[in-house]
């Protein structure tokens, strides 16, 4: 077996040198970076395969809940992290996509973009997801200008501040209730009926700040260097008009990457991936962690706790069904 010391410094090439690994890591994101630094740690011959590096840490403007960090950059907070896996010295495949993984008799076969494939024992896909967007004039625009998709992590930079939430549904709800410390003023506009559940609606009744426009569909975020109003149309006056905020908190669902495995495992009605206590999926050596699972929370802190709980689940796996390999 071949092995990398952690005083030997590691290129791209290196992953050409390895018959099989015990682990490879598709993703490059908060939740594989940490199973590498994890299973690197327990000796395990591993790698990471990432199209990019960061995952939607890249998006993100600023992070103040991010323990011992009190304010940092997405992008800075993305090259810590790999800072630390690069310092022991893990192989990453980086800027390639990968294109099929299947399943080997007890292994598994990874084929990328590059025309090459590589064999491992176990795998783990962590390779995230993306907010659903709006898809409307500005949207893009003004992300991370106003526009934002994540309550739990913007909602102290609306403080003071008319912050209108898109959506309909429990994550919606969820938001506007993450904004009521800190907002001077919300706005939830949805382009049809609630969909969210009755409890959470039900404490609506309390938040006086709170104005609802249903049936209420947003055409276009308008701005100069930030956001400054919305233009919306109401279904039910059949007119256009403006709505002046300061922020523009879109919950509308996320959209999992698990089109590489979905159809070998068990995934939810939102293609989200059901794993175990242990990351692991319903095919035996197939772990997922982050934003592709269908753990509710999607937050930094958590996706790397799964990351960690993964590669020591791999270890474990690996100690338990490769004795002497």
């Amino acid at each position: 077996m071949f092995n990398f010391s952690l005083d030997k410094k590691t290129e791209a090439s290196d992953f050409d040198q390895i018959l099989k690994w015990d682990f490879l890591i598709v993703g490059g994101g908060p939740a594989g970076l940490n199973a590498a630094l994890y299973a690197k740690r327990k000796g395990l011959v591993v790698g990471v395969i990432a199209d990019e590096i960061g995952g939607q840490l890249h998006n993100t403007s600023t992070v103040d809940n991010y323990l011992g960090f009190n304010m940092i950059e997405g992008e800075a907070l993305s090259n810590t992290f790999l800072d630390h896996v690069q310092s022991l010295n893990v192989p990453i495949l980086k800027g390639v996509k990968v294109q099929h993984i299947k399943k080997v008799d007890h292994d598994f076969k990874i084929n990328v973009s590059n025309g090459k494939s590589y064999i491992s024992k176990t795998v783990l896909l962590s390779t995230g997801g993306m907010p659903r967007k709006l898809g409307i004039p500005g949207e893009e625009e003004f992300a991370n200008k106003g526009v934002t998709y994540c309550a739990t992590c913007d909602a102290p930079f609306f403080k003071d501040k008319h912050v209108i939430v898109a959506g309909g549904g429990n994550s919606a709800v969820e938001g506007v209730l993450d904004l009521v410390p800190w907002a001077k003023k919300i706005t939830l506009v949805h382009r049809s009926e609630f969909r969210a559940d009755q409890i959470l609606l039900d404490k609506f009744k309390d938040i006086d700040k709170l104005t609802i426009n249903l049936q209420t569909q947003i055409l276009e975020v308008i701005g100069k260097n930030q956001m400054t109003h919305i233009k919306v149309f109401d279904k039910i006056k059949k007119e256009e008009r403006l709505i002046e905020a300061d922020g523009l908190l879109v919950e509308i669902g996320t959209i999992p990457n698990s089109y590489l495995i979905k159809d070998m495992v068990k995934t939810n009605d939102r293609d989200e991936i059901i794993v175990d206590h242990n990351q692991m999926t319903s095919l035996d050596g197939l772990y997922a962690a982050g934003d592709v699972t269908e753990q509710p929370f999607k937050q930094i802190v958590i996706s790397v706790a799964e990351g960690a709980k993964a590669a020591l689940a791999v270890n474990q796996y690996l100690n338990q069904n490769y004795k002497g390999e």
